[in-house]
């Protein structure tokens, strides 16, 4: 029996086997950015040995939040809050990432304005509540938002992680409506509404695609034979499939990022040496973390899918999610991230990434999907990169490369 661990990137999806006596081989696929877990089982049906256990890490929360060409957008979610902060998740706080960047725009709300529901209810900070939520008042909010399209919803009341009463109350009413429902008080139920509604939008919005990957993955295990199956959390431990579909905003960080750290303490601690820093460059983002004392350093507070990503120093250009993440820094763009120009002709890089086989990754891959350019093609042509990748089993077409810029 052999123990499997997979990592869904953007571009490639990597398996690393271990067998009973210790030794170890790895294989890689080109990932299916449409449907990660068709590359994820391609894999393991290469591995001719039974599969006693398989240990997965995805970044499927980063990719959607990044954006990647071939990879479904976050879908509709609404937004119940209490009465008179409608629009807390868009006036958030005033950090900035660039402070003297008069051109800086703050992130896009995940939830539109019109998406978002006032409801007459109060806890008040030492948990009375003041005012009871009306079901009827949900359940009228329920209707419109999904006549608007509505998949997934957020609730998250002032002082629910008090009182949780008036958000329960709200969460019977809406799973009547909605398959995807996050409570604030179940997902972070912690002071400081801003950030404790961002990571409940954050979790409702990464909720449809996780949890229907992980049923068809899950579906594909049983086929294969294969039941136990955990999820590398951002925190760099393990979590079960279901725990993963009701919490999925902890899996943002599980791929290389939280992987990669891990292996770095690991590695850390075979050559002797306390302090390390880690390295991780996938098809989307390049990551570093710190080693300490050959543990990575972990923060309780973090920001997604911004325009700049610098673990919890530099804050600002993304959404905060108040979850435990092994701390990073987005130090570079991916291999697959495509380069194009501006409106003034500017050269700019990403974060847009083309994916892997579908629909087609950088040019040089020649599958026929790829049409702009990415940094994999621009160090092929300037020879950074061999002729070969997958162990010979793909050949990159440099005159492609060069030919279509």
């Amino acid at each position: 029996m052999v123990v499997v661990a997979v990592d869904v990137g953007g571009t490639f999806t990597d398996f690393v086997i271990l067998r009973n006596d210790g030794t170890i081989y790895s294989i890689k696929v080109l990932s299916t950015p449409r449907s990660p877990e068709v590359a994820v089982l391609e894999g393991l049906r290469r591995i001719r040995e039974p599969i006693s256990e398989v240990l997965h890490a995805t970044t499927i929360g980063t990719n959607t939040l990044l954006g990647q060409v071939g990879l479904e957008i976050p879908p509709k979610v609404a937004l119940f809050t209490t009465k008179g902060f409608r629009d807390i998740v868009e006036i958030g706080r005033q950090n900035r990432p660039r402070l003297y960047d008069l051109f800086f725009d703050k992130p896009r709300p995940l939830v539109p304005r019109e998406l978002r529901f006032e409801v007459e209810e109060r806890v008040l900070a030492d948990g009375t509540v003041a005012k009871q939520v009306d079901p009827r008042e949900v359940e009228e909010y329920a209707v419109k938002a999904r006549s608007m399209g509505v998949v997934s919803v957020a609730v998250s009341y002032l002082h629910s992680y008090i009182n949780p009463a008036n958000e329960e109350v709200t969460g019977d009413v809406l799973r009547k409506y909605f398959k995807y429902v996050s409570l604030s008080s179940k997902i972070a139920p912690e002071p400081r509404e801003y950030e404790r509604t961002s990571t409940t939008v954050v979790n409702a919005a990464l909720m449809p695609i996780v949890s229907e990957y992980i049923a068809r993955f899950s579906e594909g295990l049983k086929e294969l034979g294969i039941s136990k199956f955990y999820i590398m959390s951002s925190a760099g431990g393990l979590v079960d499939a279901n725990e993963a579909v009701e919490r999925p905003v902890q899996l943002i960080e599980s791929g290389p990022p939280a992987a990669g750290a891990v292996a770095a303490a690991e590695f850390s601690k075979l050559i002797g040496v306390e302090n390390v820093i880690g390295f991780d460059m996938g098809g989307t983002t390049a990551k570093a973390s710190s080693i300490l004392r050959h543990e990575p350093e972990v923060t309780t507070e973090y920001e997604v899918g911004g325009e700049v990503h610098h673990g919890r120093l530099v804050k600002g250009s993304g959404y905060p999610v108040r979850f435990p993440f092994i701390d990073l820094a987005e130090v570079s763009s991916g291999g697959g991230t495509i380069i194009w120009r501006d409106e003034a002709g500017a050269l700019r890089v990403g974060p847009i990434s083309a994916g892997g086989a579908d629909p087609g990754g950088p040019i040089c891959y020649g599958r026929g999907g790829g049409k702009e350019p990415t940094l994999t093609d621009a160090n092929v042509v300037l020879g950074r990169i061999g002729d070969y990748l997958l162990g010979g089993e793909m050949r990159l077409d440099r005159d492609a490369a060069l030919r279509d810029w």
